[in-house]
């Protein structure tokens, strides 16, 4: 079997489990959403933006480096597992305490943020185990980790359905998402054992070695989160819950396929550092090309979801969320140039540019608070869209042309709006 038709059939898995968990979250929810209502379901979506800035604090870096270690170093896989693991549970613990902080201060007085935020930030340890699956992805058994996903996502969506029957309140709905992390991790450590996978030990040593490259990551993955979640905090800061509700939803139809993306670039991300060991030039060929499926595969959704925006909105949220169509019509033009961001950090980490990043990612981070306090104030949650599509195609396109060391990845992206590389894999796979 050909390296492309592993990767295929690897994505295949992954691609038919989402495909199956978006319908089962889309009905659920749909139904979640009228449920709560803007307000409601703008706060859940408040408590989801603030733990996703201790996410990167939690991981301590680990999840950009751990295939290539794996991959290099397999013979220690176990304690390279084990110890990020230990490592990262311990940082996730603080991160809890502070996002409880951050909101007893910013939310004063406002008990049902508090309390929901102290909630939903529970999952942030069982994320942090959730971390095994990276083992999965260098050993592109990516099969194992969509299987399991897809039935913990039916039983919390079962649960989500008994608190929609028994009508329980929203922090009943902020705890589901720790039930949906600590069933994957429990299932992924099962099958990790029976797959042979190598006992899990700890090294303070190999810690401080793979914490040395991963560091650079911390800062870069915060100022990713700024201008991927900042939106949703100044939005409910300077016009509320109801607006927020709004913008999340958009922001929810416009990333309904993103399983698509994530499947393809976690599937040729360890085909793109093997290539990168014995062949250079099929190397920069796998960039391009994965450049080139995130390119016109963007394309192609946003152009859809652009022109079916309001029977979309009407049919899964109905009459309350119609200010959401506007929204969405903006957000959906950010996604193609948020996955070309992941290939380029796949093409740093292979090229060990990785200090490289947080220079990126400030200068998006800094255009993305103007760019909301500016347009948020003038257009509302539509602004937050506009400044949130114009930061990520200015951090992840016009910034690999200005920033010189990550400069030579700008032609792989410029031959990548050649359909003829999309064109030959297709090929590829036929034979």
């Amino acid at each position: 079997m050909s390296t492309y038709n592993r990767v295929f059939k690897n994505a295949s898995w992954i691609i038919v489990c989402r495909v199956v968990q978006s319908l089962v979250a889309l009905v659920i929810g749909m139904i979640s959403a009228r449920y709560l209502g803007p307000s409601n379901y703008g706060l859940l979506n408040y408590a989801s933006s603030v733990v996703a800035f201790a996410v990167p604090l939690a991981q301590l870096g680990f999840r950009n480096v751990l295939v290539e270690e794996i991959i290099s170093h397999p013979e220690r896989e176990g304690a390279t597992i084990g110890t990020t693991l230990v490592m990262s549970v311990v940082s996730s613990v603080f991160c809890i305490i502070g996002c409880v902080a951050f909101v007893s201060i910013a939310n004063r007085g406002e008990y049902d943020a508090i309390i929901v935020c102290a909630l939903y930030s529970i999952s942030l340890v069982f994320q942090m185990t959730e971390m095994i699956q990276y083992w999965y992805q260098a050993k592109l058994l990516s099969k194992y980790t969509s299987i399991t996903s897809l039935v913990a996502y039916i039983i919390v969506a079962v649960y989500k359905v008994i608190l929609l029957i028994n009508g329980k309140s929203i922090y009943w709905f902020a705890v589901s998402y720790t039930f949906d992390f600590l069933i994957i991790s429990i299932i992924l450590f099962v099958f990790y054992r029976k797959l042979g996978g190598q006992k899990l030990s700890f090294s303070y040593s190999l810690g401080k070695q793979i914490f040395s490259r991963s560091k650079h990551y911390i800062l870069s993955s915060i100022m990713v989160t700024i201008f991927t979640q900042t939106d949703k905090i100044m939005i409910k800061m300077m016009i509320g819950n109801e607006e927020n509700g709004y913008y999340s939803t958009a922001v929810v139809c416009a990333g309904i396929t993103g399983f698509v993306f994530l499947a393809i670039i976690d599937s040729l991300r360890p085909v793109v550092f093997e290539s990168k060991k014995t062949d250079y030039k099929k190397f920069e060929k796998n960039i391009s090309l994965l450049y080139s499926i995130v390119i016109y595969l963007g394309i192609a959704q946003s152009t859809v979801l652009t022109i079916l925006a309001k029977p979309i909105i009407m049919i899964l949220y109905g009459e309350a969320y119609l200010p959401a169509i506007p929204v969405l019509q903006v957000i959906t033009w950010y996604i193609a140039f948020s996955y070309m961001g992941n290939v380029r950090n796949i093409w740093m980490l292979a090229e060990e540019k990785q200090k490289y990043l947080w220079i990126v990612n400030l200068t998006g981070a800094l255009l993305n608070i103007m760019g909301n306090f500016i347009l948020i104030y003038l257009m509302g949650a539509v602004g937050a869209a506009i400044a949130s599509v114009i930061t990520q195609a200015f951090t992840n396109f016009v910034m690999c042309l200005i920033v010189k060391p990550i400069r030579p990845t700008f032609p792989l992206i410029l031959k990548a709006l050649n359909p003829k590389l999309i064109v030959e894999m297709f090929k590829m796979l036929k034979k």
